[in-house]
């Protein structure tokens, strides 16, 4: 926002509004995006998802996460305009690179792990925990000994002077 000659950053990006994309953290949709179509009130919005087959509908606001992208359509667009909108901002692919995404997944492949996934997975940390102390272990007995001998070189220089 350019107020005079002063550019004024608000510290709130993430507004409800017409075009706000939107993740689903509740109810039969959720884990798939939304664009936010109009607002009816305080707590509800009118969404749509046509690239998740999300049927154009209201959900209540604490159902919804709001992401930093927006689309620009026309003020209530239908279906077909919002299809084009996310299409043409390719949010399916902004939403992939995003790290809240990630996490997402792999939140759900942790989840559909078997025991025995559950098992290697251990067994496979307990390895890579003990090589990396290993490693550790090695590399602080090098610095001790590096140190041990410079000390002593050093002392013998001063008492030769």
């Amino acid at each position: 926002m350019l107020v005079g000659l002063e550019l004024i950053c608000l510290p709130f990006q993430r507004f409800v509004e017409s075009g706000r994309v939107a993740y689903v953290n509740d109810g039969p949709y959720q884990g798939k995006l939304v664009a936010i179509v109009d607002v009816i009130d305080q707590n509800r919005v009118l969404v749509d998802g046509p690239a998740a087959n999300v049927p154009r509908g209201q959900m209540r606001l604490n159902e919804l996460h709001l992401t930093k992208f927006r689309l620009r359509f026309p003020y209530t667009g239908s279906t077909r305009v919002v299809r084009k909108a996310w299409e043409k901002g390719e949010i399916d692919n902004l939403w992939k690179n995003t790290m809240w995404a990630r996490k997402v997944a792999a939140k759900k492949k942790r989840a559909e792990l078997s025991d025995f996934d559950r098992f290697k997975l251990r067994k496979a940390r307990q390895i890579r925990n003990k090589l990396r102390t290993n490693a550790f272990s090695t590399l602080k007995k090098k610095a001790k000994k590096t140190k041990t001998t410079g000390v002593s070189k050093a002392t013998k220089k001063a008492e030769k002077k």
